[in-house]
């Protein structure tokens, strides 16, 4: 038989000479682990509509080159762009803060630690190897996942948080990653997060960036939960219009722990946010949320899947979606429940409204149950503003744009009452405010 030789991109190629370049950054063992990550893209490529899972969001077609890792900023650089940054500026929280995907210790609260917890740079753990990191391992889905992979090979930055059992923070740890420049960079950074039994923490996520520089993040943030934990969670993503964002939650969650998290979207010119959650012990509970607010030609995919494996495990699932101008929306959504996971209740809901006629919505809500004493399933929704809600917010004297204004916000905001963060809550209500007024 003839040898069939798969043709590759010009992305896929520079990301090729880019990691032959990069490889041997790091110690043995992650560069062994580096290597084994891009071996595994390689042989799958940038995923095309013909891959199930990217079945509306064509990577391969979007990247059109492979961007350079972005470099250690400069001091001034880097203080201007965290002095710049808005998301989530006004809670009361630690910070760490990422330019360019690097972490930037000095524009970080590394000497505000709260007690329970320590924050070690990922790259001092990674060449120490940090006992913790062998605990670190990715709900299973996501490491066969190519752009979690391509995240491992091109690792540069990030950070590891250790939460000690019986710790209660109170004060939020925020993750704040500021891009800064003119010229296009890509950049790969991994949070790993481990709570100790009974321990509770929240964390803050969001990430910004400049309109018209097609930088190219991917992010990962890995957590385990242990046994009678909680962990909170809030993820903004304000990126540049130009931006090809990639992140990646992975969640393994203890007998029963208890995990929230909600991704709000209003940046990027395409951005695919993935959840993976491993229900491994008994009675876990989650509340995964999120909302999206595109116009233009942006396009958002949120895939989510969370695998139960123990019994009576619970999870509850809302996303939201507003679409203007040419806009696209994309939900992708799986409930797994295992043969042993009895008792499993899972509810998972899509709903999309479309304010234009060009705008449009995918979804692909599914379940998959193995079991036979749950209560599960799945929903999704799409349509235009209601016409007589409308008509009755306008015949009480509301103009109307401001009548549709309040009527998205109500709609948007079922999925960040979720948010048991007050200062969190807000300011995603407000990041909503914001978009609603640029819409005019």
């Amino acid at each position: 038989m003839a040898d069939i030789t798969s043709l590759r991109t010009a992305a896929e190629t520079g990301l090729s000479k880019l990691f032959e370049a990069t490889k041997m950054k790091y110690p043995t063992g992650v560069s062994i682990a580096r290597e084994e990550a891009f071996r595994y893209f390689e042989a799958v490529g940038l995923p095309t509509r013909r891959v199930e899972a990217f079945k509306y969001t064509d990577l391969r077609s979007a990247f059109r080159d492979a961007a350079h890792p972005a470099e250690m900023p400069s001091a001034e650089v880097a203080q201007a762009a965290v002095a710049s940054a808005k998301g989530f500026a006004g809670i009361e929280a630690v910070r760490l803060s990422f330019v360019n995907g690097h972490l930037i210790e000095a524009e970080s609260d590394l000497g505000r630690i709260p007690a329970g917890v320590t924050v070690t740079p990922l790259t001092q753990a990674l060449t120490e190897g940090h006992a913790l990191l062998d605990r670190l391992t990715p709900v299973r889905q996501a490491s066969e996942n190519p752009i979690y992979q391509l995240n491992t090979a091109f690792l540069a930055d990030g950070v590891l948080i250790a939460v000690e059992p019986g710790a209660k923070v109170e004060t939020p740890l925020h993750l704040r990653f500021v891009a800064a420049g003119s010229q296009d960079f890509s950049t790969a950074t991994r949070a790993l997060v481990v709570l100790g039994e009974g321990a509770e923490v929240m964390v803050l996520e969001s990430h910004e960036g400049p309109d018209g520089v097609a930088y190219q993040p991917n992010d990962a943030l890995d957590v385990t939960v242990a046994d009678n934990a909680t962990f909170r969670h809030a993820r903004l993503n304000a990126e540049g219009r130009e931006t090809v964002a990639l992140s990646t939650l992975s969640v393994k969650l203890g007998a029963a722990s208890a995990v929230e998290t909600v991704n709000v979207v209003v940046g990027g010119v395409l951005s695919r946010h993935q959840v993976y959650l491993n229900f491994a012990g008994a009675d876990g509970r989650a509340v995964v949320n999120g909302a999206a607010m595109l116009n233009g030609r942006q396009l958002a995919d949120t895939t989510f899947l969370a695998d139960h494996a123990g019994t009576g495990g619970v999870s509850r699932e809302l996303f939201k979606t507003v679409v203007d101008g040419e806009a696209t929306g994309v939900f992708q959504g799986k409930i797994i429940v295992q043969q042993a996971a009895q008792k499993t209740d899972g509810k998972m809901m899509s709903a999309c409204l479309i304010l234009s006629d060009d705008g449009q919505m995918m979804n692909k809500p599914e379940l998959e149950i193995f079991a036979d004493d749950v209560a599960c399933g799945h929903g999704a929704t799409c349509g235009a503003l209601d016409e007589d809600l409308l008509f009755y917010l306008m015949q009480r004297g509301l103009p109307k744009a401001q009548a549709e204004s309040l009527l998205v916000q109500a709609f948007l905001g079922a999925a960040i009452e979720s948010v048991s963060h007050d200062g969190a809550r807000e300011a995603l209500v407000g990041t909503i405010e914001a978009w609603l007024a640029a819409r005019g």
